[in-house]
């Protein structure tokens, strides 16, 4: 098979594709691949280090408040998608699949302009704006959530779930103890993202502080960008605060409770782990995404929520009792986790694509 994929400017698309991409080449390793991506975002270093051809091109996101940056991009976007229909028919990929990100959007239009067949896949609930504008142009869509699919044609979309939560599986747990917590207690991973977020660690800093009584411990990532700072002050004795962690979904196998914002891959991985999870979804995304992401988990009853604007140390506290204290509650959520997580994606999009490739006329 002859693979183009496309995706850009964050995790939550990057590591889908590549999830995407490694699936593809256990089943075919004689595939031949090409990733398109920007110039300037993390995939243009996280992609070629996984050992993937690469090609870039220049393009931005829209904004609101950056008007000159918008009237350049749409001289690029132009530019892109003529490099992009170059670029396809010197490759000659059998399908191009889309993961999410700006830098689809002239990717896919130059697929379908050429009549190679397209596949996009959503990771969050609510789709985002370049998946909305190329649905009615490509010939198959997946998506991670049920809620999702009333936003597409439901002829063509499938629920496959988030490639991610496949790899979460797989992957060998990281023992708790390796931070320095005892295997006889209870154990709560707090995350916030690589870089960490100030306005999380300013309100959970009277949380740390005060719960040396609580027969839990708590793991707290306090980001890259905050954790020297943040790491001076004085918590409790039953908390260790950590900057960055590298394998996270390895750590979450040996976790009792996550606590953490809403991104896909995340709420892939805590769906496929089943681990019971408090989501502080993020207000500052596009469309709200990880706010819609939390409440499908919430109202699946397999999760819980707090708005970053209601967080404080008693309504934390509440809800880490309700759940850590209650093991039919804990229970109840570890089943309905079950009930929504999708384990094979990355196989299922594999064989979505091998059934659209058999009806190429």
């Amino acid at each position: 098979m002859r693979v183009i994929i496309t995706a850009g400017g964050t995790g939550g698309h990057i590591y889908p594709a590549l999830a995407i991409l490694n699936k593809i080449k256990e089943k075919e390793p004689d595939s031949k691949f090409l990733y398109i991506g920007t110039h300037n975002r993390m995939e243009k270093s996280i992609v070629p280090e996984a050992g993937y051809d690469y090609e870039a091109i220049e393009i931005y996101g829209f904004s609101k408040s950056m008007i000159k940056r918008d009237f350049k991009n749409l001289g690029l976007i132009v530019k892109a998608y003529k490099k992009c229909l170059k670029i396809i028919k010197e490759f000659k990929p059998d399908i191009v699949i889309g993961v999410g990100g700006y830098v689809t959007f002239p990717v896919i239009l130059a697929a379908n302009k050429l009549g190679v067949k397209t596949f996009i896949h959503e990771q969050n609930s609510i789709p985002g704006k370049s998946n909305k504008f190329l649905a009615k142009r490509v010939d198959m869509i997946g998506v991670s959530f049920e809620d999702s699919k009333k936003y597409f044609d439901l002829n063509k979309t499938y629920l496959t779930g988030n490639p991610c939560a496949e790899n979460a599986i797989d992957i060998k747990a990281i023992p708790k103890t390796k931070y320095g917590m005892h295997r006889d207690k209870k154990s709560i991973l707090i995350v916030q993202g690589s870089l960490g977020s100030k306005v999380i660690n300013d309100k959970m800093l009277d949380f740390l502080k005060n719960i040396g009584k609580e027969d839990y411990e708590v793991l707290y990532v306090a980001g890259k960008d905050y954790y020297e700072e943040y790491s001076k002050n004085k918590f409790s004795k039953n908390v260790v605060v950590v900057p960055y962690i590298d394998n996270l979904s390895a750590l979450i196998k040996d976790m009792d409770l996550v606590i953490t914002r809403a991104g896909a891959s995340i709420t892939s991985e805590i769906m496929a782990l089943e681990k019971p999870s408090i989501f502080i979804p993020s207000p500052y995304v596009a469309n709200n995404h990880q706010y819609f992401n939390a409440l499908s988990i919430k109202n699946g009853g397999a999760g819980e929520m707090i708005l970053e604007k209601d967080l404080n140390k008693e309504i934390l506290k509440e809800k880490i009792n309700d759940i850590l204290n209650n093991p039919e509650i804990y229970s109840k959520m570890q089943y309905n986790l079950r009930q929504m997580s999708i384990n094979n994606s990355s196989t299922m999009i594999y064989n979505l694509i091998k059934n659209l490739l058999r009806t190429k006329e």
